[in-house]
């Protein structure tokens, strides 16, 4: 059977970021709440392909569906091992919309575009949990879905990847309201969720396998392997406490040079560390952080570096005393003479002006360190218990095109811009947090509470103390809110926008609050703790 290949086949492309979804690929394990989309792609003509059940769900609602093997040629064989895994698949997924060569091999192989994905992945760790046979288990490891879901995340120019059945009601109310079309933002931001789907669906797998690996002898904690740094360590003069020891596997003379001072403690590293992570998200625009254990009590964006610093310096002065401070910008000797009042352990900057560093070293022990431009690990560690955790950097924060608007307040330009600068404070806070801050300055951080409400209230305290006014400020929040009361006190404290992860089986009633008293409120989908 011949398929005809959709009118997106053209010479020339417009690159629109909303585009009308024209067709789309279903492949679903569980149906449930499947129905209302697909009579939605319906009625506004989508052309439908599917496989196997989906299929026949489809079918059973009466409305027309295209069998995938009608697509590529080839049934479903191998036990259904391989059913969508052929170039008339992924090359309509893939193929780029904008690119002429794409535009014309795809015409030539007559493979129409699929402009929607909805993948629902084989039950793994439900089957495991069931305590079914390893047969059973290893016959639930998706691999049709999963790489479905890599192919229509990587093309989010493009498509639209729905990866997750939880995803559905969200979807719905997206193309109803947008009438069968998407913005670039929806689908980038469907994009990462849908490589966090396969991340955490990857890993159940592997530790599936890891659970079941052959025993092979370990080395006893204390005598782990440390073969990226040549197995050589720095001894520190102790470690978090004085009667720790403690070691630096590393090469930091690759990372700073350092001009003044005192040898770095264990508790150094700790801040400075943080104190990179969190200088990193500002790009290049004049930026100073002050870090005290590793939260920052300083944080301002400026167009000098003696504003920046002054900006940041004024956001908690008591809590800078003796702590680390970091820029991304020269030191001139204007900006030394004011930070040279301070007392620091520790100054980073990746360029000292040679009159701006004489004054510096007047101080004996202040540390000096020059950043070098070096690229920096994806993973982190942590011992535990008796073994060791392994996760990636939280290496992503959100802007402001991938916020999604939740209240019918959506906030102003300058809202956008400090709610962007409250996350990436956030993000680099001990949870639970709330920040507080306006477009070039961290107005005051509620740090590491057990409870939201608390991190907020003691937010609010703190600026009142440092004498800063929340009236028109933007609040971030690492996860989401469980109940409405944090936004009723926040918005009783100033607050007029507020940016949160989203997710809560609550959320509606921190939106209605913001409804209802004119609170603008956007969503990312991604949370940002820190433990």
């Amino acid at each position: 059977m011949q398929i005809p290949v959709q009118d997106c086949h053209r010479k020339c492309y417009s690159p629109n970021p909303m585009k009308k979804i024209q067709s789309a690929l279903l492949s679903v394990y569980y149906k449930d709440g499947l129905e209302p989309i697909v009579k939605l792609l319906h009625q506004h003509g989508v052309k439908l392909y599917s496989t196997g059940g989906t299929q026949t769900f489809i079918e059973n609602m009466g409305i027309p569906v295209t069998a995938v093997e009608d697509l590529t040629g080839y049934p479903s064989i191998f036990g259904g091992r391989v059913k969508t895994l052929h170039p008339a698949v992924f090359g309509g997924i893939l193929y780029r919309r904008e690119d002429e060569g794409d535009l014309a091999q795809a015409a030539q192989f007559n493979i129409p575009a699929i402009d929607l994905v909805v993948v629902d992945l084989y039950p793994f760790e439900e089957t495991v949990a069931s305590g079914a046979s390893d047969e059973d288990i290893i016959e639930k490891i998706d691999i049709g879905g999963i790489s479905l879901i890599r192919a229509g995340a990587k093309n989010f120019q493009d498509s639209l990847i729905v990866s997750s059945r939880n995803q559905y009601a969200d979807i719905l109310s997206i193309l109803t309201e947008k009438g069968c079309a998407t913005e670039l933002s929806d689908r980038r931001r469907y994009a990462q969720e849908a490589f966090a789907t396969t991340s955490h669906y990857d890993t159940s797998i592997n530790q599936w396998f890891t659970a079941r690996a052959a025993y092979r002898p370990q080395p006893p904690m204390g005598e782990l392997s440390y073969a990226p740094f040549g197995g050589k360590g720095a001894t520190l003069r102790y470690g978090e406490n004085p009667h720790q020891a403690a070691t630096f596997y590393g090469d930091l003379e690759a990372m700073f040079d350092k001009l003044h001072g005192k040898e770095l403690s264990y508790n150094n590293l700790v801040d400075v560390d943080a104190c990179v992570a969190l200088i990193d998200e500002f790009g290049t625009k004049p930026t100073f952080a002050i870090i005290k254990h590793t939260n920052a009590c300083g944080v301002a964006s400026a167009t000098t570096a003696k504003e920046a610093y002054l900006t940041a310096l004024a956001c908690d002065p008591v809590s800078a005393f003796g702590g680390v401070v970091i820029t991304n910008t020269t030191v001139d000797l204007e900006t030394a003479e004011e930070l040279n009042k301070l007392f620091m352990e520790i100054l980073i900057a990746p360029a000292y002006e040679p009159e701006a560093l004489t004054l510096l070293q007047s101080k004996k022990n202040r540390i000096l360190l020059r950043r070098k431009n070096v690229q920096l690990p994806t993973k982190m560690f942590k011992t535990i218990l008796n073994g060791v955790l392994e996760q990636d950097k939280d290496l992503v924060v959100e802007e402001g095109d991938q916020f999604k608007t939740v209240t019918t307040k959506a906030p102003t330009e300058s809202e956008v811009k400090a709610l962007e600068f409250a996350l990436k404070v956030c993000k680099h806070t001990k949870s639970n947090t709330i920040v507080f801050a306006n477009a070039n300055q961290l107005i005051a951080s509620g740090t590491g509470q057990t409870s939201r409400v608390d991190a907020l209230r003691q937010a609010i305290d703190k600026a009142k103390a440092f004498g800063f006014d929340l009236q028109g400020s933007a609040m971030a929040s690492d996860a989401f809110f469980p109940f409405a009361d944090c936004v009723e006190i926040a918005h009783q404290a100033g607050v007029t926008a507020v940016v949160q992860p989203g997710g809560s089986i609550r959320d509606q009633d921190s939106i209605n609050y913001c409804n209802e008293h004119g609170l603008a409120m956007v969503t990312t989908g991604v949370r940002h703790f820190k433990h």
